[in-house]
Parts: C-alpha cells; sequence; structure tokens
C-alpha cells in the first residue's frame, strides 16, 4: 500500500494511525472486546486484555483512531514464543528468523469496518519493520478469513500453512505469512 494513498483515504474519512499510549490500553481493551464478541478474535480470551496487548520484545505499537475514538490497534515486535512465522521465513533465508519482524494483535472494532483502518495499520507495522531492517511476517489461523483476504489483497505471500498445539487438545491451522518485498 502506498502512503500517500493511505494518508488521503485517512483525511477524507477522519480516520487516522498514531503510536499506542499508555492512556490508549483500557480503549484497546474494550475494541478487542466487541471484535472478540464479533469474530472470536482473540480465541482464548486473555485473562489480562491489557497485559495481552504487548507481546514479549515490542519495537512499537499503533492504534487507529475514527472521529476521535481508539477503533483498531497493531503491535509489531521480535518473534516469540508460538510465534511460526519468523522460523520460517529464517529457514527460507537462511536467518534462522533474527532478520523477521512479527506484525500482531492487529483488530479494528466492528464499527470501523470498511475505513481501511486495517490496511492503514498494517501499513504502519510494515514501515517501521522495513525502517529497522527486518522483514515484516505474521501468523493467522486459517479461520480468519477476512483477516487472510486483507493481507493476500495487499499482497503478503503465504510462506507456510502448519498445524499448531494450543494446549493439550486443540490444534490450530496457522497460515504463516511474510510481507511483498
Amino acid at each position: 500500500m502506498h502512503a500517500a494513498r493511505s494518508g488521503a483515504g485517512a483525511e477524507r474519512t477522519g480516520l487516522r494511525i498514531r503510536p499506542r499510549t499508555e492512556e490508549d490500553v483500557p480503549a484497546c481493551a474494550r475494541v478487542l472486546a466487541q471484535v472478540h464478541r464479533a469474530d472470536g478474535y482473540p480465541v482464548d480470551w486473555p485473562d489480562r486484555p491489557a497485559v495481552w496487548l504487548t507481546p514479549p520484545h515490542p519495537l512499537g505499537a499503533w492504534v487507529a483512531e475514527f472521529d476521535e475514538d481508539v477503533v483498531g490497534h497493531v503491535v509489531l515486535s521480535l518473534g516469540g514464543e508460538g510465534d511460526l512465522a519468523p522460523g520460517v521465513w529464517g529457514a527460507r533465508h537462511g536467518t534462522e528468523g533474527a532478520s523477521a519482524a512479527v506484525v500482531g494483535r492487529l483488530f479494528v472494532g466492528p464499527r470501523a469496518r470498511g475505513l481501511g483502518a486495517g490496511a492503514l495499520l498494517l501499513d504502519r507495522a510494515v514501515r517501521e519493520a522495513r525502517r529497522r531492517d527486518l522483514h515484516p511476517v505474521l501468523d493467522v489461523l486459517s479461520r480468519d478469513t477476512a483477516a487472510r483476504a486483507l493481507y493476500e489483497r495487499l499482497g503478503w505471500e503465504l510462506m507456510a500453512t502448519v498445524e499448531q498445539r494450543w494446549g493439550p487438545s486443540t490444534l490450530v491451522t496457522v497460515h504463516c505469512y511474510a510481507a511483498a518485498p
């Protein structure tokens, strides 16, 4: 996505992407609860949603605002436990995942859907990863068809589809994506 196009659309719709502050975290948790009720994301509701919003080793976090209300969120981080895409990327490029940054905790509340907030948040995280000379990657559950459609529409490459064990009795199918070069 081109920054000029995304900026123009943001001005027309009243949508703005900016760095997340600590003061934004309660609003982000409220939007996350709306997304969880509407879409089942995240699959397992975290005991502490405000803590869940920032994975280990964060490199940056941003929010989408619409009419001055927080309506979306994304985080960029180094890979951690359970992140599959950095390992897939590293195996393909001989870097053991060290050259990848994980885009995660990406969600847009129901009231802001269709405004381009997801694409703008994703674009912001990708730009930050590239500024740090890291390649953006992400994992998404196979059932998250709207998210997968967004990534593919924006040119992300499906690197692998793998089965991942979540707890003793849950096996999920995860798609690992990398941003277009």
